[in-house]
């Protein structure tokens, strides 16, 4: 139709042209018109036609383009799906190596019971130096010198035994050292300054004035770092936090040829039968130097008595030298736990039992200061037992100060002795 209409146009202004043409012209002009019109009107058609194609053609790629989003991002999806698996797989893998195999690993575990500190001082002292009154560079009285260079230092305002240099060895001066002074049954403690290297040796025979008849030659605790040996290989302390350069507490107690060596609160050494007789002691180091040094303090041997059951049932009461504190203080010393952990176990099996936990003092001191410390040390000890689950209403605390020694204090082992708490059967 747009087509016919632009024919008839042109053909009437054309109409009112007067020529003296012939038909031959006239019919020239007349085709010429409509291949013209034809031109046009096909060149207008076909550019309507390639519009119309181009907007198909882009809503086509429009399509196209939104199908391969959609394409892309459930690729990316399905993807992401599969990495997600992926990864969750290998992180629940994981999870199974660090998490629930040691789940399973700690509810199938046995259940560990282990007293790793049962160590209770003996309860007579025979042989006690705190090194009270020494004099800074002296030699240390209450000793005697095998070798090398030991000497009376201060160490944080409080007396030491310094062992410096030419591979130190002391004794402890009795008046009849060559005899067996170690009975049966006995406990040895002290306190040592490591300094980070090289051992330090406990023998249990004095090497100046005895022969040890060991069959081995093994007659001493070594300690070095946070293990301890006794020929028969190294133990280490299983806490893993211990400094090397560091104070530690030594204990060994001997029970007819039973021995046990202790660091701090954890037995290390456990040995059923000794080959020799213990019969006294030594303190030794080969590798002190002047950079190297070695103190010690609070050296105690102690004879071991009877069971607390059996003490109990036979005086009424339980006489205990292995409670500690610190000095002029009612603070508990960590060794002073074996003592109140065997008390514990008694009154825990013995439900009967009723104590009245009494502290003593020595005759240093003012009466007062002495009468008010010894009643706040018998309540540390009653509310630590407390505190461990015995009921309140199976103890009591009273202090009696200096007022009741069993020793005359005239010698340091006297005062170690009227140093005590007493468990008093009610």
């Amino acid at each position: 139709m747009r087509k016919l209409l632009i024919i008839t146009a042109l053909i009437l202004a054309f109409a009112t042209l007067s020529t003296a043409a012939s038909g031959q012209i006239k019919i020239d002009l007349k085709s010429k018109i409509n291949r013209e019109a034809n031109r046009r009107a096909n060149k207008k058609t076909d550019k309507a036609v390639n519009k119309s194609f181009d907007k198909l053609e882009e809503g086509i790629n429009d399509a196209i383009k939104k199908d391969d989003k959609k394409e892309d991002g459930a690729d990316k999806s399905a993807n992401d799906t599969k990495t997600a698996r992926d990864n969750g797989k290998e992180q629940s893998s994981k999870l199974t190596e660090s998490g629930s195999d040691s789940k399973v690993s700690k509810s199938n575990a046995p259940s560990l019971a282990w007293n790793k500190y049962d160590f209770v001082p003996g309860d007579q002292v025979i042989f006690e130096d705190n090194l009270e009154g020494e004099e800074n560079g002296e030699f240390p009285s209450r000793w005697d010198l095998v070798r090398g260079t030991v000497e009376i230092a201060k160490l944080d305002g409080e007396n030491v035994m310094m062992l410096r240099a030419g591979e130190p060895s002391i004794v402890p001066y009795l008046k009849n050292p060559k005899e067996d002074y170690l009975p049966d049954v006995f406990t040895i403690e002290l306190d040592l300054y490591y300094p980070g290297a090289g051992t330090f040796d406990i023998y249990l025979y004095d090497r100046k004035n005895q022969r040890s008849d060991s069959h081995t030659g093994y007659t001493s605790v070594e300690v070095q770092d946070d293990q301890m040996n006794m020929g028969r290989g190294w133990i280490k302390n299983p806490d893993q936090n211990l400094k090397k350069e560091r104070w530690m507490h030594i204990a060994i107690a001997c029970t007819n040829g039973k021995l046990k060596a202790y660091m701090d609160d954890t037995r290390l050494i456990n040995i059923p039968h000794l080959d020799f007789n213990p019969s006294g002691l030594t303190l030794y180091t080969y590798h002190a130097r002047n950079d190297n040094r070695y103190y010690v303090k609070n050296v105690r041997i102690a004879k071991g008595g009877v069971k607390y059951y059996d003490r109990v049932m036979q005086d009424g009461k339980i006489i205990v030298n292995g409670i500690r504190f610190d000095v002029g203080k009612s603070t508990l010393k960590p060794e002073s736990m074996g003592a109140i952990n065997e008390i514990y176990t008694l009154m825990k099996e013995n439900p009967d039992l009723k104590f009245s936990v009494e502290g003593h003092t020595d005759s240093q001191g003012d009466d007062a200061f002495n009468m008010k410390l010894s009643q706040e040390r018998a309540e540390t000890v009653m509310n630590t037992l407390i505190k461990l689950g015995i009921s309140g209403d199976r103890l009591a605390a009273k202090g009696w100060g200096e007022s009741k020694p069993i020793s005359n204090n005239a010698s340091p082992e006297d005062m170690a002795n009227n140093r005590r708490v007493e468990f008093v059967k009610m």
